[in-house]
């Protein structure tokens, strides 16, 4: 279905969204039919979202789109300038995944469409690539973890530091950090510091506006559609688009748009995929209730005694990248250790990672950042957020999933949805 003149998709939005709760999303394996491809046979992708975030997802190797989705007409007019008239459009992504022809959805939207659209995608019978942050709460990144797993699907988020390209300002990829720290050359328990220092940027100017005032919605764009689950906020197009990451109701400021960049090849190094830490810290100014603003220092601290400092400021002139008893590492893999490398060349290297999706899809292989690790480094982000938010530290329990005595904490965890969206 194209997209139809504003006032018609006005109308079909709220007929479908009054329907939602009569929609069956039925698995693409069920259907079958002459327009089912198994993924054995070719990979087709639906994406939805294709501002210019998804527009990048257009070329990677190995698939072919098949069907685009936005609310924002002008989107869906330059992706087909770039891909070809062919594509199926819609401005419903519920009917994009119940194409039988699709074999994998990707979501390249604002963060609070990310945890429902993969969920939906899942219970579909579709394989998952999902753009970072993986999901706006914590709560959304366990239903999303849950329909991955009860569906059999393939999931993939799109952060790949942890096992390609130069990590940021470290000037190195995450490997030998990783067959460092197996190592113990550094020993344990270990401090990691992410900011200017080190080469990492929090990107302070991702802040809200607090004096938005109401501006007409532009007819290329179905402004209620795109708010979804998020509250209803009068438009203005600071919160839209290039700009949304400025406000709580649909991202985090830097630390979401970089946090799971930046934290999640940490958890890998660290060995933490499958834990979360203890106890987050925040040193910031109040945080406004709709735009986010900027910190000072996070700190996270894991059971075990490491720690994970996130300097807002740059304030740690002299630290290094990661500090343990026994040695330091330093951004360009300097180090206090006297042939440090000469030294890690006698240790293994690490195990081997599956980083080909379209190999993981057709041979139905956990990608190496997948639904279960990928959730594990997003609480990271979303743990920091939360405390933001409330403007005080915050205990964790991992196992749980919990905070620990804070109810106003464990709101925040699973936040209401404007109806009648549900995850």
């Amino acid at each position: 279905m194209t997209l139809p003149e504003a006032n018609s998709r006005r109308k079909f939005l709220k007929t479908s969204i009054s329907a939602l709760a009569g929609i069956t999303i039925v698995p693409r394996h069920v259907l079958g039919g002459k327009g089912y491809l198994a993924p054995s046979d070719h990979l087709t992708k639906g994406i939805i979202g294709v501002g210019s975030m998804g527009r990048g997802h257009i070329p990677y190797a190995g698939t072919k789109v098949v069907a685009i989705c936005d609310v924002e007409q002008n989107h869906i007019k330059i992706a087909l300038d770039k891909i070809g008239s062919t594509v199926k459009t819609f401005s419903d992504y519920r009917e994009l995944i119940q194409l039988p022809e699709v074999d994998i959805v990707h979501i390249a939207t604002p963060p609070h469409w990310h945890g429902i659209m993969a969920a939906d995608a899942a219970r579909a019978g579709k394989d998952i690539w999902c753009e970072k942050p993986m999901t706006r709460t914590i709560g959304e990144g366990k239903r999303v973890v849950e329909a991955v797993q009860q569906h059999g699907r393939i999931f993939r988020l799109n952060t790949w530091f942890r096992f390609q390209d130069m990590f940021y300002g470290m000037r190195t990829p995450v490997k030998p950090i990783k067959k460092l720290v197996e190592s113990g050359l550094l020993g344990w328990p270990l401090k990691v510091t992410v900011g200017a220092t080190t080469g990492y940027d929090w990107k302070f100017y991702w802040v809200g506006k607090t004096n938005l005032d109401p501006m007409p919605v532009p007819a290329t764009l179905d402004y209620d559609a795109w708010l979804g689950p998020a509250p209803y906020k009068p438009y203005n197009p600071h919160r839209v688009h290039q700009t949304f990451r400025g406000y709580w109701d649909y991202d985090g400021g830097g630390l979401g748009d970089m946090g799971q960049h930046y934290l999640d090849p940490i958890q890998y190094f660290l060995g933490k995929d499958d834990t979360s830490p203890v106890s987050v810290e925040v040193d910031a100014p109040q945080q406004h209730t709709d735009a986010v603003g900027t910190w000072r220092r996070i700190t996270y601290t894991y059971a075990d005694g490491c720690q994970i400092i996130l300097d807002g400021e740059g304030k740690d002139t002299n630290a290094a990248y990661i500090e343990g008893p026994k040695g330091k590492l330093y951004p360009g893999f300097r180090s206090d250790i006297p042939e440090l490398e000469k030294k890690l060349a006698a240790f293994p290297d690490p195990q081997p990672q599956v980083t080909d999706f379209v190999d993981a899809v057709k041979n139905r292989k956990k990608f190496a950042l997948n639904e279960e690790n990928g959730h594990r480094s997003c609480t990271i982000v979303n743990m920091g957020l939360a405390a933001l938010k409330l403007g005080r530290s915050l205990k964790y329990d991992p196992v749980k999933q919990e905070f620990i005595d804070d109810e106003g904490a464990n709101r925040l965890i699973d936040q209401p949805m404007r109806a009648p969206f549900v995850i």
